[in-house]
């Protein structure tokens, strides 16, 4: 299956103080924070606030969830992409990550997310979306053969395969719902066991933005096994 590396759940984060008694109300007297102060304090706090050191168990997609970023796992990792490296499913604990998108990230969700791995090449889209035709797997695999073509991503019809049986059984709806993947919400799923963001990060433009379509399932998951293996056909196991 497509599973991110170290998945779990993060520990919350501890309020300072939170195991201190209350303070005891300030003297009538005392005089009030002035403007300056009051600013220095809510800017010093909105920056902490968008730092995050990694936990063992956490996941990119969890990370971004419990905090409320906006643009979701995305724009996390393309706010720390220099920290992950080319994997969004592989993060380390001690990394430090912001939590708030960079100019940068901002300007590529501007300008349109380009598919990752092999399908980094592919022509612009068109705007049209492939609908599946097939109801077996011998036409689902031919159908993302030829879309796969299209966007110079490598595979054999042996190779999907031979990992379709392997994964699912030839089965577009089946879930893993009991591995580490699935306590973490984000469950394998469909013909190659594919987690929704690495569905998120590989899907190819031109198929169903849909994790249980056939097709784009089995293109989305080539594509990430040609980034991360040269070619699905080089998968013989868990991936």
């Amino acid at each position: 299956m497509l599973a991110a590396s170290g998945a779990g759940i993060a520990a919350p984060l501890l309020t300072a103080g939170s195991a201190n008694a209350a303070p005891a109300p300030a003297a009538a007297h005392a005089q009030a924070p002035s403007a300056a102060t009051q600013q220095a304090q809510s800017e010093q706090k909105s920056d902490a606030s968008q730092e995050y050191t990694v936990a063992g168990g956490d996941t990119l997609y969890r990370i971004a969830t419990s905090h409320d970023v906006e643009g979701g796992w995305k724009a996390v990792y393309e706010a720390n992409q220099q920290t992950i490296g080319d994997d969004p499913n592989l993060i380390r604990p001690g990394q430090q990550l912001t939590l708030s998108a960079s100019a940068e990230a901002k300007q590529d969700e501007d300008e349109g997310e380009k598919p990752q791995g092999a399908g980094q090449t592919a022509a612009q889209p068109s705007g049209e979306v492939h609908t599946t035709q097939s109801d077996n797997l011998d036409g689902w695999i031919n159908e993302a053969l030829g879309v796969m073509k299209q966007h110079g991503i490598p595979g054999t019809y042996e190779g999907i395969h031979r990992n379709i049986m392997r994964e699912s059984g030839g089965d577009p709806d089946i879930a893993n719902n009991w591995d580490i993947n699935a306590q973490n919400g984000t469950p394998s799923i469909g013909l190659l066991q594919v987690i929704q963001p690495t569905f998120d990060a590989y899907h190819v433009e031109g198929t169903a933005n849909d994790l249980r379509d056939p097709v784009a399932n089995i293109v989305a998951a080539c594509n990430y096994a040609a980034d991360q293996y040269g070619s699905i056909d080089n998968v013989n196991g868990p991936y």
